[in-house]
């Protein structure tokens, strides 16, 4: 997805991870770069000693999908991914006649596959190291503003020549927090079809309740299929099938695009998070949860209309809940503190490294300007005050129009040359606009416009127009033209002179608020990510020095890594929880809760169950370091088979956020036994069954 519809319509980053003492990677923790792997790690610990091929033919095997992963597992272009992940455009694809959340879909020929409009996929095919000409760019004497621009404009030009010279989308990745920066180029995959899809009852199985909870019994997996000119893409990688799947104390990797951790961030960050941050964005995911939930309860067809709406907003509550909680227990904090602690008298007993004294206190400072103007950049610049995929377009176009009549170096990052082509896929692909909905969203988000910002606020006040939001909600929705692609199209292509001439309510609103949403970006940008950059440039020269020789990863920044780990039950309240749970165990699970409610099980597998072997493994839990944006990852045995899917983690791996532990945390995958188990039994998918278990 392109950066700038990723930003405005995700309402939370993706979770995160790191150790106690964040110094060098004990146990099986990780998230490591496919051009940095732990080779001497794995080789002492498991005996592990691949060539890079191996790592070669990983990477190139995986996809990234809009903020989670996939990875290919046939010389066809089959994908294999979550089905949460894909469940936005099974929506898409659906209708009030055909409802393939609800009842599944299943292409029994090519023919059947199903265009998912608007959906791209990108596969990692380079790394190289920029660090040296991003950082030369940076006069560090320069003023947080000037600086940054200088940052952001060797980043644009990178990119962009990148892009010319390879034809791969190209795109700088900050590491360490800003002590590295690396250009992923990645082979652009926009045709992207449906092939198979279970029921959301089984792939979400226990529901809400049974969430990052474990042992489970989810399906939770979907396929599609990428084609080039108009036919099935033939990949030269992509992953071999294991039929025994997992096994117990079984040596495993991820290999996946986590999303954000915060290992390496500093105590006075972790307090803004824990103080400020989180509990905001709660409030903001509270409310949503409220507005999705009593809109579904409105009818079948609403319930249909909101459901992934309401999927995403639950999961991402309960998993800053979970990180939240993390960040109030006094142990983590104190393990953090201490560490940060040990690090800051290294550097101050440093004569050599007294320059560098200044970092944390610069990074503490920032985080006062980041809580003065969060509230504001959230309403403004991050849509929360916005809430209708019809104010993104609007946006969009406006910011389009002004963006691109600007040298590429100049441009917000989002517009650069490198990412035209995807705003372009994004904004004409066909989607449906369900107006009800639309209006309900815009309608909650105003109100909370003026509970954060105050009805007097005089921006707020010009955005209500003297209306309640509701009906002003109502107004802008039925003023707007933007729900159709080729208006979209039009006004893109018409630039500045044709969004300056619109009268589309929405586009009029984005105008409205585009002058104050960008200026508390740029205080943002200047005051709190530049500042951040520089200091955790000298945090991470610090480090080095201070644990010369350890490996070391940096925190997850939704670019393609590598995890490891073993197969392994755990102890939970003085019981034994084994590694794997069955077909058999999901049919008794379902008996005790009574076959009710998100305990019920879809009709075709209470008529099917006969088919299934009951001791076939359908779920397991591994020691894998991951975190959200890892859903949908394959997880590998050591000869690069796939064993499993990734789909969560249990309640105890939410603290990965901030630290890692292995005692009781765990990830939770789709067995591969169990996945072909039920397309052969439940679903009679025995073509796409063969096309798995036969992919060479």
């Amino acid at each position: 997805m392109h950066p700038y519809f990723r930003a405005a319509l995700c309402l939370a980053a993706c979770g995160a991870l790191w150790l106690t003492t964040p110094a060098p990677a004990a146990a099986d923790e990780g998230m490591w770069l496919f051009n940095h792997p732990p080779l001497k790690l794995l080789k002492e610990k498991y005996g592990f000693d691949k060539p890079p091929t191996w790592y070669e033919h990983v990477q190139k095997s995986c996809v990234r999908f809009p903020g989670r992963s996939g990875s290919f597992i046939s010389a066809d272009g089959l994908v294999m991914t979550n089905h949460h992940v894909g469940l936005g455009a099974i929506k898409k694809l659906s209708s009030e006649k055909n409802d393939y959340v609800k009842n599944g879909f299943y292409a029994k020929t090519r023919a059947e596959e199903l265009k998912a409009e608007g959906l791209e996929l990108l596969c990692l095919q380079d790394i190289v190291d920029v660090t040296k000409e991003v950082q030369d760019a940076v006069d560090p004497k320069k003023s947080g503003d000037e600086a940054f621009q200088a940052r952001r404009a060797a980043i644009a030009k990178i990119e962009k020549e990148s892009q010319a010279k390879t034809g791969l989308y190209s795109s700088v990745t900050t590491l360490y927090q800003g002590a590295r920066y690396h250009l992923y180029r990645y082979k652009r995959y926009t045709d992207v079809r449906l092939v198979f899809a279970p029921e959301q009852q089984i792939a979400f199985y226990g529901g809400d309740a049974d969430n990052f909870a474990y042992p489970r019994y989810d399906l939770d997996c979907t396929f599609f299929r990428v084609y080039e000119k108009g036919k099935p893409a033939k990949v030269e990688h992509h992953l071999k099938w294991s039929k025994a799947g997992a096994k117990d104390n079984e040596l495993v990797f991820v290999a996946g695009h986590p999303g954000r951790t915060d290992r390496l961030t500093t105590v006075a960050e972790l307090e803004y998070l824990r103080d400020i941050g989180y509990p905001f964005l709660l409030q903001r995911f509270y409310r949503l949860e409220v507005l999705y939930s009593v809109y579904s309860g409105m009818g079948e067809e609403q319930e249909r209309q909101a459901k992934d709406l309401l999927f995403g907003v639950a999961n991402s509550r309960k998993a800053i809940e979970g990180e939240l909680a993390g960040l109030l227990d006094p142990g983590v904090m104190a393990a953090k503190k201490a560490y940060e602690e040990k690090i800051r008298k290294a550097v101050a007993d440093s004569p050599d490294l007294k320059d560098l004294a200044g970092a944390w206190d610069a990074i503490a400072k920032s985080q006062k300007v980041r809580a003065a103007n969060i509230k504001r950049h959230a309403m403004l610049e991050q849509g929360a005050g916005f809430n209708t995929t019809l104010f993104t377009y609007a946006r969009a176009l406006v910011r389009a129009a002004d963006e691109f009549a600007k040298p590429n170096e100049k441009r917000l990052s989002e517009f650069g040359e490198a990412n035209k082509k995807r705003l372009e896929q994004q904004l004409f692909a066909e989607q449906p606009i369900y107006e009800e909905l639309e209006i309900a969203k815009l309608a909650n988000s105003l109100t909370f416009l003026v509970e954060v910002l105050g009805a007097k606020d005089k921006l707020v006040q010009q955005v209500l127009a003297g209306k309640s939001p509701a009906v002003r909600a109502a107004q802008l929705v039925k003023g707007s033209s933007l729900a159709k692609a080729e208006e979209r199209k039009r006004l893109y292509e018409g630039g500045k002179d044709a969004v300056a001439k619109s009268d589309d309510t929405l586009i009029q609103l984005a105008q409205l608020v585009d002058q104050e949403s960008r200026a508390v970006r740029k205080t943002l940008e200047s005051q709190v990510t530049e500042v951040k950059e520089q200091a955790f440039s000298k945090i991470a020269k610090a480090k080095f020095a201070v644990e010369a020789g350890a490996e070391t990863y940096p925190d997850a920044t939704f670019t393609l890594r590598l995890s490891f780990g073993t197969v392994k039950g755990y102890e939970e309240g003085g019981k034994k929880i084994p590694f794997e749970t069955t077909f058999g165990g999901l049919f008794k699970y379902a008996k005790e809760k009574k076959f009710k409610g998100v305990f019920e099980l879809p009709k075709r597998w209470l008529e099917r169950s006969a088919r299934l072997d009951p001791t076939a493994p359908f779920n397991f839990v591994c020691t894998t370091d991951i975190i959200g944006g890892n859903s949908g990852s394959p997880v590998i045995n050591a000869d690069g088979e796939v064993v499993g899917l990734i789909f969560d983690g249990n309640i105890q791996s939410l603290v990965w956020a901030f630290l890692f532990t292995d005692e009781q945390a765990r990830s939770v995958a789709v067995h591969s036994r169990g996945i072909v188990e039920a397309l052969r039994g439940i679903y009679a998918a025995d073509a796409l069954a063969d096309e798995i278990v036969g992919s060479k």
